[in-house]
């Protein structure tokens, strides 16, 4: 073999094996395609009237405070992890030296979160109670996590709110600077209206009343000032780790009920109330995650935000101008010919460059499709903050599972938080606690040069879609504000 040949070789460009290209898949015909959406309509209408139900609930809270622990053996408890599986987690943790974290290995399942301790990703679960189909989000409760949590949250219809009992470290989670407060301010943000309060670890503090309440009556005045309505938050307590009052009111002999006789977690699971879903909207579904998928293809995740998907419709990327058929539909391993509206699903896709596929681009309807904008005009409120906002302020933007840099650049008005009437026009600065009208700009990320233009974001007004126009502003690793987009601007 010569020098050439071997440079060719080298190059790999006489390689034997092509490399993989997905075959595009045909799409179906609009006719075929228009006779399953109005199919699935009649579906998913009778289904609203139906008994089970469905909605997406994400678990949230301090970390530590035993939130993936807790989810685990409800899991196990409703018979979603059998004995064998319970067996093998518990046997793993064991040999690791973390025996304590055996339920939690159900849901982090990846060996880093294993290994340290903690979720560090978005851990998705279906939970079936006698009316409500649930899947579950299971939040990282670590502040360096929270980029992920808010992707979770977006997702999400309700939450579950887990605090720990023992004495100090609620007050780690809820005081200043803890992930109990942001968080419960995060969903509220992201359109989540009804919140479970687990009050977890009960049997540390010896199944106290006087703990429970404390706890309680610290978290009520918190949840209003949020914006959770009180007809809307219920609390429980319970004991993860021992599976005291999960799922039934056992063992009997337990002390906390000597003064607890409400309803258990379950039970309140089953009673949230499913929102309506706008399944005549315009087709959005933002990407929460991109992946190898098991046959050929790749595979995409996602909430439907608005509309209805069919397996074998070709469908837009944006941004870009790219197209791709979507193959199958995939939810909790069942295959599916459509999901409406609030479905969090797999879509396997076919006919398109994986490299156009990016973690918060849209899929939408070529007839309809999403707008672009790098500039917007958000009314926002602003959180506990230490240095007001100025305008020039440097942020990080979060709309879905996509963070962008950007700034606000003008601030136009301050609100009154009541009836948002202006109270001030052209105000210089924002401090905490205020309402606001701003203008919010894209930028460019340091690394790029100075020739690169801003790429605009996918985003539509609060008004047409909710769920495509709600936003958080973050800086300096905390969350300053969050909002909703009012007009698109450019």
């Amino acid at each position: 073999m010569n020098q050439s040949e071997m440079d060719m070789a080298g190059l790999n460009l006489n390689d034997e094996d092509p490399v993989e290209v997905i075959p595009d898949e045909p799409p179906k015909p609009p006719a075929a395609i228009e006779k399953l959406i109005e199919e699935a309509k009649v579906a998913l209408t009778a289904q609203e009237q139906g008994e089970k139900r469905s909605l997406n609930l994400v678990v949230i809270g301090h970390v530590d405070a035993g939130k993936s622990t807790l989810m685990g053996r409800l899991l196990y408890e409703l018979g979603r992890v059998d004995e064998k599986r319970r067996i093998a987690n518990e046997r793993g943790s064991s040999k690791m030296g973390k025996s304590s974290f055996s339920w939690a290995w159900e849901l982090d399942g990846t060996q880093e979160e294993r290994e340290r301790g903690i979720t560090m990703d978005i851990a998705l679960q279906t939970l079936l109670t006698p009316h409500r189909i649930i899947t579950i989000l299971d939040a990282p409760g670590h502040k360096d996590f929270i980029p992920n949590m808010i992707s979770g949250a977006s997702q999400a219809d309700s939450a579950l709110l887990v605090v720990d009992a023992a004495v100090g470290e609620f007050e780690a989670g809820f005081d200043r600077g803890g992930q109990t407060r942001e968080h419960l301010l995060l969903v509220r943000s992201l359109g989540v209206s009804q919140v479970i309060v687990a009050v977890n670890k009960l049997d540390q503090v010896e199944w106290s009343k006087a703990r429970y309440e404390e706890i309680c009556e610290l978290l009520r005045p918190f949840l209003v000032q949020s914006g959770f309505h009180p007809a809307k938050t219920r609390f429980v307590p319970v004991a993860a780790m021992e599976g005291v009052n999960l799922a039934r009111a056992e063992p009997a002999a337990c002390p906390l009920y000597q003064w607890y006789k409400g309803p258990t977690l379950v039970d309140l699971l089953d009673s949230l109330d499913p929102p309506t879903r706008d399944i005549n909207a315009p087709l959005r579904f933002p990407i929460s995650n991109v992946f190898k998928g098991q046959t050929s293809g790749i595979s995409v995740s996602g909430r439907v935000c608005g509309g209805i998907i069919v397996a074998g419709e070709r469908l837009r990327i944006i941004p870009g101008d790219e197209s791709a058929t979507v193959k199958t539909i995939d939810s909790d391993g069942d295959s599916l010919p459509w999901a409406g509206a609030g479905s969090n699903v797999n879509l396997t896709l076919t006919g398109v460059d994986p490299i156009s596929l990016n973690i918060g681009s849209v899929l939408c309807r070529p007839s309809h499709l999403v707008p672009l904008a790098s500039s917007f005009i958000a009314r926002i409120i602003v959180f506990d903050i230490q240095v007001p906002i100025t305008a020039g302020t440097s942020v990080e933007l979060f709309h879905h599972s996509r963070d962008v840099p950007a700034s606000i650049s003008r601030l136009v008005s301050v609100l009154d938080r009541a009836n948002g009437t202006v109270t001030k026009s052209r105000p210089r600065v924002l401090t905490k606690n205020m309402s606001a009208e701003v203008e919010i700009s894209l930028r460019n990320s340091a690394y790029s040069g100075p020739a690169s233009r801003v790429l605009p974001i996918p985003l539509e007004p609060f008004s047409m879609n909710k769920d495509m126009g709600r936003i958080l502003i973050r800086r300096g690793g905390e969350t300053i504000g969050a909002g909703v987009v009012l007009e698109l601007l450019v």
